[in-house]
């Protein structure tokens, strides 16, 4: 009885809270805007990757093949896009927020959000004769908290007033996009104001510009918090119970998480760049290529069980079918074919193997046993080895995944002997006549 209910109650009340929670529009505009920014990164990425291989060899022949300056060349690419990460975002963000209101024209909303982002920024002077200019750094990863408040802030401020109806109506015969540009001007206007007075307020105050504010106040705080090794342990969590609960934890929390762990990864970027320590561990591409080995909950080690170790047919089929999509991170096939999902006998290790990944990442790069990642971004698809290669700029990434991936396997090995006997079990009384 007491199970009934215990189930009632994570079908009827848990999972449907956190599947709102997770499709509510504004989480669903963090996350695609945020997930705008992923092509710029990964491109930026490419071009580091061939500017900073971490091999001397091909360095010296590069230089005397082109000239000494040669990475500051190629690195221009690398140098453009992630330099507009917090701009990508903005737009984003309040692109697929205002879209989600099927009466506001996204575009229009989305020309606001921007200027009222770069409204938030502080001139500086440049020059003799004191020219003002943006800074470069506000519009990359240090303004993606300030990207994420002003696309969700201004955005919902534009759309309330359109609701108002405090729009300039044209005639009918007047085009769509002329309409939509006039009937933006007066939303856009207030919005902008109010941005403009916050920001005076602000600069009059010791903090002096609304970055400040927002790195002093929300930032670094969190980042503190996700930069350690709880923090990440804590994060890990909740993606892997959501996931139990067949909710994708990553997507459901990436709006709220990934502008943190980018920003760790630029700050690492900028470090490597410059030759100096880098400073963080728990990046983008900690989670992705270290820890969410096979996908979430580390399952390669299960799906490389049950393709050559299971006895019982069903198991082996879908261990088969499910070890090619997981050798590149993806795990839908073993989540929904086992099913990991609710599946109490697999609990266990779909929680504890990420967390072991955590910590012996953690620290191993901790006591500087592994490369810390240096700011390349490689697709979270890129196949264990080659990404932890790529991701660190040293061999230790790799023999660090390759060591996750058997700690994983005899983790889930205890569990996967269980689920096979009965599974064959079963299997064979069916057969019986």
């Amino acid at each position: 009885m007491k199970k009934k209910k215990g189930s009632s109650f994570l079908n009827e009340k848990l999972i449907p809270f956190f599947n709102k929670v997770s499709s509510a529009r504004h989480m669903v505009a963090l996350r695609d805007g945020m997930t705008a920014a992923v092509p710029m990164i990964i491109i930026g990425s490419i071009f580091m990757i061939i500017g900073q291989f971490p091999w001397p060899w091909y360095l010296n022949l590069m230089s005397h093949t082109f000239n000494p300056h040669w990475t500051e060349v190629v690195q221009y690419i690398t140098n453009a896009s992630f330099s507009i990460m917090g701009l990508i975002a903005v737009a984003g963000i309040s692109y697929s927020l205002a879209k989600s209101y099927k009466d506001i024209d996204a575009f229009s909303a989305m020309i606001v959000a921007i200027a009222a982002y770069i409204l938030t920024i502080p001139m500086q002077k440049v020059g003799e004769a004191g020219q003002l200019t943006i800074p470069l750094g506000q519009l990359g990863s240090a303004g993606l908290f300030t990207a994420m408040l002003v696309g969700l802030f201004v955005t919902d401020l534009y759309v309330w007033m359109m609701h108002k109806n405090l729009v300039f109506k044209m005639p009918d015969s007047v085009p769509p996009a002329v309409s939509n540009s006039f009937a933006a001007l007066f939303p856009g206007a207030i919005s902008l104001f109010v941005v403009w007075l916050i920001r005076i307020g602000v600069e009059a105050t010791p903090m002096k510009s609304i970055p400040n504010v927002i790195t002093f106040f929300l930032q670094e705080p969190m980042s503190k918090i996700t930069n350690t090794l709880g923090g990440a342990i804590i994060i890990e969590l909740v993606v892997c119970i959501l996931w139990f609960c067949g909710i994708h934890g990553a997507n459901a929390i990436a709006g709220i998480i990934d502008p943190i762990m980018y920003a760790a990864l630029a700050a690492n970027y900028t470090a490597f760049k410059a030759h100096q320590a880098v400073p963080n561990i728990v990046t983008k591409t900690f989670f992705d290529n270290f820890v969410r080995i096979g996908g979430c909950g580390a399952t390669l080690g299960f799906v490389i069980l049950m393709a050559f170790f299971a006895k019982d047919k069903e198991m082996k089929a879908i261990g088969r079918l499910s070890i090619g999509p997981a050798i590149f991170n993806i795990n839908e096939p073993v989540i929904f074919g086992v099913p990991i999902v609710l599946n109490y006998r697999i609990a266990i290790p779909f929680v504890v193997a990420p967390v072991a990944n955590i910590i012996t990442t953690y620290t191993a790069m901790k006591m500087g046993w592994v490369a810390k990642t240096i700011g390349i971004y490689p697709p979270w698809t890129t196949p264990a080895l080659l990404s932890g290669f790529l991701a660190t700029g040293h061999i230790s990434g790799s023999v660090m995944q390759l060591f996750n991936i058997i700690m994983d396997t005899l983790i889930y090995y205890g569990f996967f002997k269980s689920m096979d006997r009965a599974k064959l079990k079963e299997e064979m009384e069916a057969e019986k006549p």
